[in-house]
């Protein structure tokens, strides 16, 4: 164990509540929490702006060199910022979040930023939440969670979510768009969205936040006390 605190890897599909969770979490334990997800929107938003194509993986890979990812909370939650720059709500925007797959799948983007992970992660006492935590970033992680949940639901929260931006997508066609993310999650080369073998699944469909909360928080204090 690290002498700070637990390593906490949560793992599992587009929508499956991993932020949230997370963050509360990791509030309850007083750790550091690590959105993983948001340092790769950041490098997309920043591909977009710079009218970057998608597979141009050689200029890409010069971004995630040359760019700074910063966190800061506040009191709306956490700010994501890239070289200074607050794009914490930019980087949730629909042409983020329908191209950060690809940029995700480049290898040099990867091994980049999982090498930012595994530095913040060093002392424990910190939750991170993606898709190849458990399995890549955080291997001997203390506590592996899975979350899981249909893609009914995770298309209803996202539209949930979405119309309280004031962003107006029909839920069909975010089912389709999360379909389609599992898909290129779970089959690219490189880290590919798996459940690690060692890691707690839990089925959060039928389940509240606070609910998914209370049972990481029962896995967490149950290796606490082992140790």
């Amino acid at each position: 164990m690290h002498k700070n605190g637990l390593q906490v890897a949560i793992d599992g599909p587009a929508s499956a509540g991993k932020s949230t969770v997370a963050k509360l979490v990791a509030k309850q334990f007083d750790y550091i929490y690590v959105d993983t997800g948001a340092m790769y929107r950041a490098i997309t938003y920043k591909t977009i702006k710079s009218g970057i194509s998608l597979d141009n993986e050689a200029a890409i890979s010069e971004i995630v060199k040359s760019t700074e990812i910063s966190f800061s909370p506040s009191e709306n939650g956490q700010l994501v910022f890239i070289d200074g720059e607050d794009i914490t709500e930019a980087i949730r925007q629909e042409d983020v979040t329908n191209s950060v797959s690809a940029v995700a799948a480049i290898s040099t983007v990867r091994e980049e930023l999982s090498a930012d992970q595994q530095r913040i992660a060093a002392n424990g006492a910190v939750v991170m939440d993606g898709r190849d935590i458990g399995s890549t970033v955080l291997p001997n992680a203390e506590v592996k969670i899975f979350l899981i949940a249909s893609v009914e639901e995770r298309a209803q929260r996202r539209y949930k979510e979405n119309i309280e931006k004031g962003i107006n997508t029909p839920l069909d066609e975010l089912q389709l768009e999360i379909e389609a993310r599992d898909y290129k999650d779970s089959h690219r080369k490189i880290s590919p969205l798996t459940k690690a073998e060692d890691a707690v699944e839990i089925d959060t469909t039928s389940l509240s936040i606070e609910e998914v909360v209370e049972k990481i928080a029962s896995v967490i204090k149950d290796q606490l006390n082992s140790n």
